[in-house]
């Protein structure tokens, strides 16, 4: 009897614990039916908006939404571009550390850390991610890092590699690429300037696109639907097409909603000053990053003057002395990050 007593209340524990586990996922069937079809549009925003803007997981999206939704929220989640080039004129290089500050954040950016009078990296906080931002002193000795080749069967290169090649200290990633020729290699997305010369064009020198570039003094020109031959001439020295512009001569982008969702961004920038900052944030998911109002949110408290959005992503990189900092997610990280075809980097 007590041999039956114990193989019933067995049963009924295996049962409760079942009935338990049905009403949880009750509630949680429940919950993401709510989050994904009522009323709050923010989350319907963060999960579209973040899904079209990565290049494998866009069906995400169609798995809870029509066609006709997606469209919808996408048309309501945009942003104004800023339609003006950077005034050069404005960026008066002085990088130099200050007897007296505008505020706490002037401050902890300027101040040198000791013995480094090259370059700062600074833990911050960009929305809900975490970021790190880095000031770099000497804006002349920031150029191109690129992939030895764009053809012939190369599959890109890492920006850890990139950078070791380079004999790089600071080193982020660029601009976008694709699978492009008929070998299936690596190619960027646009144009591509190194040493003052177009070596790449993906769309023919007679495009025009968003240039982000660099002077021979290191000053961040950007231009709006420029060809590579216009950049050059505008004395581009370095530089890649990508965009948007976030900020241009000190006017931040107007935002309406979620463009871009949230994700690991990379972004360069510049102060007035002429201070470099390299801006890469990071989620390990792509619910958990940060938004392009974030990222103007955070560059605007450290007086960022002119400032482009990168490539982000799984694609961002941070590389410091030859270690990836940041971690685009798991896989990337355990790689060393993902294979990209270009970037910025602080070259000796």
């Amino acid at each position: 009897m007590k041999r039956v007593k114990k193989k019933s209340n067995n049963q009924k524990r295996l049962w409760t614990i079942i009935t338990i586990l049905f009403a949880l996922g009750d509630i949680i069937a429940i919950t993401g039916f709510i989050v994904m079809y009522g009323p709050w549009t923010y989350f319907q925003n963060l999960f579209v908006t973040t899904a079209m803007k990565t290049r494998n997981h866009q069906y995400f999206a169609y798995v809870f939404y029509t066609e006709e939704k997606v469209k919808s929220i996408m048309a309501s989640n945009y942003f104004v571009s800023i339609k003006e080039d950077v005034n050069l004129d404005d960026i008066v290089i002085d990088t130099g550390e200050k007897n007296t500050y505008k505020d706490e954040y002037e401050k902890e950016l300027l101040t040198r850390d000791p013995g480094n009078d090259s370059y700062k990296v600074l833990d911050v906080k960009v929305g809900n991610a975490k970021g790190y931002l880095v000031a770099i002193y000497e804006p002349e000795k920031v150029r191109l890092i690129r992939t030895e080749k764009f053809d012939n069967g190369t599959f890109g290169a890492r920006v850890i590699d990139m950078c070791k090649r380079y004999g790089g200290s600071v080193c982020i990633n660029g601009g976008g690429f694709a699978n492009g020729l008929s070998n299936g290699s690596d190619i960027p997305m646009g144009y591509v300037i190194d040493d003052g010369e177009v070596i790449w064009s993906s769309y023919g020198s007679e495009s025009k696109g968003n240039i982000i570039g660099l002077t021979e003094e290191g000053k961040l020109k950007l231009m709006n639907k420029a060809t590579g031959a216009e950049a050059v001439d505008a004395g581009i020295k370095y530089g890649l097409e990508f965009g948007p512009f976030l900020i241009v001569n000190g006017k931040s982008m107007e935002i309406h909603g979620m463009p871009y969702g949230v994700a690991n961004k990379c972004v360069i920038a510049q102060r007035k000053d002429g201070v470099i900052m390299f801006l890469v944030t990071e989620g390990e998911t792509y619910i958990d990053g940060a938004s392009l109002k974030d990222v103007i949110e955070t560059l605007e408290k450290y007086g960022a003057y002119n400032a482009a959005n990168l490539d982000g992503g799984q694609s961002t990189s941070l590389v410091i002395n030859n270690e990836l900092i940041n971690t685009p997610n798991y896989l990337a990280k355990k790689q060393g990050g993902r294979y990209v075809v270009t970037g910025f980097g602080l070259i000796p």
